[in-house]
């Protein structure tokens, strides 16, 4: 191996002196990001059939439920679209959460710390991973709630862009309770609270909620996923609504990413 590669010696008054040889280069955030990925999706990989099953029985459960109290309408609609993107925020705000408290407390943080990864690849990566197993459930429960309360599946096509909007704002959110908690028991019970939050606030109709309850739901990031799918139930969707609530997922999810991100460095440093 050449000297270049492992610094050079010198000496000086008899001494000899060895300087350091330069660290590489960081890693691009785009190829890190993919490499990321890739390796979280294999990763979770082993526990992808389970993780579907119970987040997709969760929700289809739920609508099961609801169809004997709920006839039809804008009601209706509101189930179908809150069962759905509960898919979205049992895996990218429950699990995720979860994965970056342990991930934190057993020190695994300190491994991506000593690679030159951007910070941003590690939590886009495992966010991008931990949604990218919501699209079959969430597939199945909008096709299943549909059936059920009889609306139309002609747009449908929307959750393409619904699933990817709502993930990134919920995956963003989950990841920052799993980085900022002090405690792994903390991270686990932040997310399940969001993932509650995310239950109550976006099945049930907006129209039977308190005043002060409607305030909390218009806080909360998937919120504007569940209105977006749930206007594409009309018979003449309001598309330009439709657009305007994908924004705002879109910013929030943009928002919520870079505080995730924020407490990465943050907890990586400590």
């Amino acid at each position: 191996m050449s000297a270049e590669s492992l610094g050079t010696t010198t000496a000086r008054g008899g001494t000899r002196e060895r300087t350091a040889a330069p660290l590489a280069p960081a890693a691009k955030l785009l190829p890190a990001l993919a490499a990321v990925y890739r390796a979280q999706l294999s990763r979770a990989r082993v526990a992808r059939i389970p993780l579907l099953f119970v987040a997709t029985f969760q929700s289809v459960g739920i609508m099961v439920l609801m169809r004997g109290v709920v006839d039809g309408g804008s009601e209706a609609r509101a189930v179908v679209a809150g069962a759905s993107v509960l898919v979205v925020a049992f895996v990218a705000l429950n699990l995720l959460a979860q994965y970056f408290g342990q991930l934190r407390a057993g020190g695994g943080l300190d491994h991506y710390a000593t690679l030159p990864v951007p910070p941003a690849a590690v939590v886009l990566g495992a966010a991008g991973a931990y949604a990218s197993f919501t699209v079959p459930g969430t597939v199945v429960t909008a096709v299943a709630g549909s059936v059920l309360f009889g609306l139309p599946l002609t747009h449908l096509w929307v959750l393409v862009a619904v699933v990817p909007l709502s993930g990134a704002a919920l995956a963003g959110l989950g990841a920052a309770l799993g980085l900022l908690a002090p405690r792994q028991e903390l991270a686990t019970l932040l997310g399940q609270l969001g993932m509650s939050a995310a239950l109550l606030l976006g099945v049930l109709p907006a129209e039977r909620m308190p005043g002060p309850i409607s305030y909390a739901r218009d806080l909360l990031p998937s919120t504007y996923g569940v209105e977006a799918l749930a206007r594409t139930f009309d018979a003449h969707p309001d598309w330009a609504a439709v657009a305007v609530d994908l924004t705002v997922c879109a910013v929030v999810g943009v928002v919520s990413l870079a505080v995730a991100t924020w407490a990465y460095r943050r907890a990586a440093v400590r």
